[in-house]
């Protein structure tokens, strides 16, 4: 964190809209686009694959109508490694430009993280509410965005793959637009591949025309740009259900389909239960390489997910969860700018936990939420209880990539100030019916935090009238604004029956010599991951562990089935090693970063948290070590 980039400043804040964006003007600082001056109906992608060159080259078209009378400049968000070849003007049914008329543009720096498309409109275009056609010719090259890889990063190690990943500004140097979740749309695309490559993206209607080799797509219900996504390589698919498939390298395939099952279906019908119908129609997975670079991502129609998590039963059906939940929160109602993320995450979080204590007890989420809590406390340990990322809505100058405000407190802040909003209510039922009307009242619409609590007052009116808004310590605006800790966190005594043994045996591994015979009554073989994790990371709370007896005796009790347990239960063993200068272990992290971090390392998309190198979602993260 640089305090140079003054993440909280009064300026900031100043810029805040107020309780119903739309009786404000939306300020986003991560976007250098005039998005405020154009409606944006819908836009087409032609795009054509080139693996040997790593570039799609092609077309954008936009649907625009001026919303600000005299505005004679389109500006959009685009990158460096973005080049635009040309611009190129219609409108529709206007003598004056029934052909297309060649535009003027340059680009600007803006950030490290993109720059300024600035298109001169005729004089013609301005007039408030003409329809008119922007068509950009452009070439993706090898951006943020877009991740090329070649047949050693796949899984098959056959032939190579791509696939673009938007969240949060990444997606500006896949093709121009208004980067800004504040901006939503409906789109179409035409991608044209070589022979025997599949393509995917996260639309709700697709097509092949397979003399031309090519794939035709169009998402009916507005997203933003972030949301778009595209991935292309050797795809095999099965159904799942009869609204869902799961895709993967061929040899990916049969793991999956066991892995998962039926679940998928179940997930989905629990959801709808609790939130309404599903939003978007399909609900596909593809899996993607370990290459992957975040854990999944919550793309519409098409969550992307990394395939090391098939190594893990607890943590994938935890991450395909949370992205269904993103189904209803975060893509249907998004958050208007990123200060506000939480609204996607923390309520996705929520939603997470109420779908698995449904689908697998109370005692299961409560054990999965002390985990991630317990992080939570690690990391503000880390930052101090100052810090100002440590604020669930937090405000940030010009400059400052919103990618780096993924933490911790997105998430599990954001679910602590839901469950206290279901606490005012005084029954679950209740807030779940709130959350219906929330989806009902901003579906495909974006939100700012202010929204959320009018809408919740308005919902509860008898909370509203005895103030709970305003109770002392426990203040909306100290929730949002505030710095450290959750005010309140819920009850989670339900999970004693799996948190208790875990308790228990750090306990005996407190005593420089523990009890064999204590010792032998914990099967780990018999834990869940959430278990083993929960244990691992109250251990290395207290490292340096000292070597005599108790690193000794853990690696010699634990070690061979740690090893063949998944990476995210690996790496915490590993850093107990590191942590403790353990020689004796030593190899096993040489092996542990020979097989992971060369596929990790491709592009300078990686956090340091707490001696963990992390990708988007630091949570869920793949986590590498860092010596």
């Amino acid at each position: 964190f640089d305090k140079k980039k003054k993440l909280h400043s009064d300026a900031a804040r100043a810029r805040r809209p107020h309780p119903g964006s739309a009786r404000c003007p939306l300020v986003d600082v991560a976007s250098a686009s005039n998005f405020q001056s154009f409606q944006l109906n819908h836009f087409h992608l032609d795009l054509r694959l080139n693996f040997t060159l790593k570039e799609m080259t092609g077309w954008l078209v936009l649907d625009l109508v001026p919303i600000q009378p005299g505005i004679d400049t389109l500006v959009l968000d685009t990158h460096p490694s973005l080049l635009i070849h040309s611009i190129d003007c219609k409108m529709p049914g206007s003598t004056q430009l029934d052909r297309p008329v060649s535009l003027t543009y340059r680009v600007d720096p803006f950030t490290d993280y993109g720059s300024s498309l600035n298109i001169s409109l005729p004089g013609v275009v301005v007039q408030r509410g003409k329809g008119f056609q922007i068509t950009l010719r452009f070439t993706t090259t090898d951006g943020p965005a877009t991740w090329w890889l070649d047949p050693p990063l796949t899984c098959g190690q056959s032939q190579p793959l791509v696939f673009t990943l938007g969240h949060s500004v990444s997606n500006r140097s896949f093709f121009p637009c208004f980067d800004t979740p504040a901006v939503k749309s409906t789109y179409s695309a035409t991608v044209r591949v070589p022979e025997g490559v599949m393509v995917l993206m996260s639309a709700t209607r697709s097509s092949y025309s397979k003399p031309d080799r090519v794939f035709h797509f169009s998402m009916q219900y507005p997203v933003p740009a972030y949301l778009v996504a595209l991935v292309a390589g050797e795809l095999k698919h099965v159904d799942v259900g009869p609204r869902s498939r799961v895709w993967a390298e061929p040899c990916l395939l049969s793991c999956a389909l066991n892995k998962l099952g039926g679940s998928v279906e179940r997930w989905l019908a629990v959801a709808e239960d609790l939130f309404g119908p599903y939003p978007w129609g399909r609900y596909d997975i593809v899996f993607l390489p370990p290459s992957f670079p975040i854990v999944a991502m919550e793309n519409p129609c098409l969550t992307f997910i990394i395939s090391s998590i098939l190594e893990s039963r607890d943590f994938l059906l935890i991450d395909v969860i949370h992205e269904i939940s993103h189904g209803w929160f975060g893509n249907a109602v998004t958050n208007a700018t990123w200060e506000d993320m939480w609204l996607s995450e923390g309520l996705a979080t929520y939603a997470q936990r109420r779908i698995t204590t449904l689908a697998y007890g109370e005692a299961f989420t409560c054990l999965e939420t002390r985990f991630r809590l317990d992080a939570l406390h690690r990391q503000l340990r880390l930052l101090g209880d100052d810090s100002p990322v440590s604020k669930l809505q937090v405000t940030f100058e010009p400059g400052v990539n919103p990618s780096t405000l993924m933490n911790l407190f997105t998430y599990e802040k954001g679910f602590c100030f839901a469950s206290y909003l279901c606490k005012l209510c005084g029954d679950v039922s209740r807030f779940d019916a709130f959350l219906r009307a929330y989806i009902s009242q901003f579906k495909f619409s974006s939100v700012v935090a202010e929204d959320l609590i009018e809408l919740f007052l308005d919902f509860f009116p008898a909370l509203k009238e005895e103030g709970a808004a305003h109770r002392e310590g426990l203040e909306f605006d100290r929730w949002l604004g505030g710095l450290g800790a959750p005010l309140y966190e819920p009850d989670l005594s339900a999970g004693g029956v799996l948190t208790r043994p875990v308790h228990q045996l750090c306990d005996l591994w407190a005593d420089p010599a523990p009890d064999p015979n204590a010792l032998a009554a914990f099967d780990l073989s018999t834990w869940t991951s959430f278990q083993t994790v929960l244990f691992l990371d109250r251990m290395l709370d207290r490292c340096p562990l000292p070597h005599g007896t108790v690193m000794e005796g853990l690696s010699g009790a634990y070690s061979r089935l740690l090893a063949s347990q998944s990476a995210e239960v690996q790496i915490r063993w590993l850093q107990m090693v590191v942590r403790s200068n353990y020689p004796p272990e030593i190899p096993a992290v040489r092996s542990f970063l020979h097989k992971h971090v060369s596929t990790h390392m491709q592009k300078a998309f990686l956090y340091v948290h707490d001696g963990r190198i992390t990708g988007k979602k630091q949570d869920e993260s793949f986590m590498i070590i860092y010596g």
